[in-house]
């Protein structure tokens, strides 16, 4: 949401100053300005990266506008779903618990965590692990050695996502101004046509670098970085399961479990013990 509200804001911003200023925004219409750059722009991004990074891409920046970063209530979700979780394991036997993790959706744990049910990635990796420790014979410390595998193969292929969208990003600025050059060519081909022709297509072509630099640090470079915070956020969320399943399978009681694993959440959206304890009670 804040995503779409930034670039609201740095649409707005720019239009208004221009307009202010005494400028027409029709003339920034430059069609011919937009063909190149962006046309040029993505064969770039097709060269650099695989295509399906280039999908990957493309998906990650639509979840960007709709997605939220961690917030303290959903945290506290995410705990009480595993407290709950345990808590059936410890009073029925670990093996309690397979119904609720061969259908989550249908489970009366997981319904009120709607948020680690709408994310694929941490609910097969909850679901698949208790698998594993429902299979028996796996010590805790293989246990996390597992989890700590999948969380940096989750690493290792969402961070090249944002890099690579920061240097496609990084590379408007000189689209824009090879698209100027081209139109100063343009210009060049017209100088016997008259000042207003020339005007014209000198307007033209500083559009063209006007866009680049825009596109840059207007909008591509910010969404890189977003991009890149949504994935560290969605990697410390799967630590934080860990942290808690890691907990639980050496023996330590539920409610020991989630508080190791409320540790591992960031201060702007970790509760305290009282706010846990009071929420875990139904309070």
């Amino acid at each position: 949401m804040f995503v779409i509200i930034g670039f609201v804001v740095v649409f707005g911003s720019f239009i208004g100053g221009f307009m202010i200023a005494g400028g027409n925004p029709i003339l920034l219409i430059q069609i011919s300005e937009f063909i190149t750059i962006l046309g040029v722009a993505f064969g770039s991004l097709l060269i650099m990266t695989p295509f399906p990074n280039v999908l990957k891409i493309f998906k990650s920046v639509i979840k960007l506008l709709s997605a939220s970063h961690s917030t303290k209530e959903g945290n506290m979700k995410l705990l009480k779903a595993l407290y709950e979780l345990f808590l059936v394991a410890q009073r029925e036997g670990l093996l309690a618990i397979e119904k609720h993790i061969e259908d989550p959706a249908s489970s009366e744990v997981f319904k009120h965590d709607e948020h680690l049910l709408n994310n694929p990635i941490a609910l097969t990796f909850l679901t698949d692990t208790l698998k594993v420790m429902l299979s028996g014979g796996v010590p805790p410390h293989e246990i996390e050695a597992l989890m700590d595998t999948e969380i940096e193969t989750f690493e290792a292929e969402t961070k090249p996502l944002g890099h690579t969208l920061q240097t496609f990003g990084d590379s408007f600025p000189g689209i824009g101004i090879v698209a100027a050059v081209l139109g100063i060519i343009i210009t060049m081909s017209s100088i016997n046509e008259g000042a207003e022709v020339v005007g014209h297509h000198v307007a033209a072509a500083l559009v063209g670098t006007f866009l680049g630099v825009l596109i840059a640090y207007g909008f591509v470079g910010p969404l890189a970085a977003n991009m890149s915070h949504m994935y560290e956020d969605e990697a410390r969320y799967l630590g934080t399961i860990k942290a808690a399943v890691v907990a639980y399978a050496k023996g330590n009681p539920p409610i020991v479990a989630v508080e190791i694993a409320r540790r591992t959440l960031y201060s702007d959206s970790r509760p305290t013990f009282g706010e846990l304890e009071s929420y875990l009670r139904g309070k």
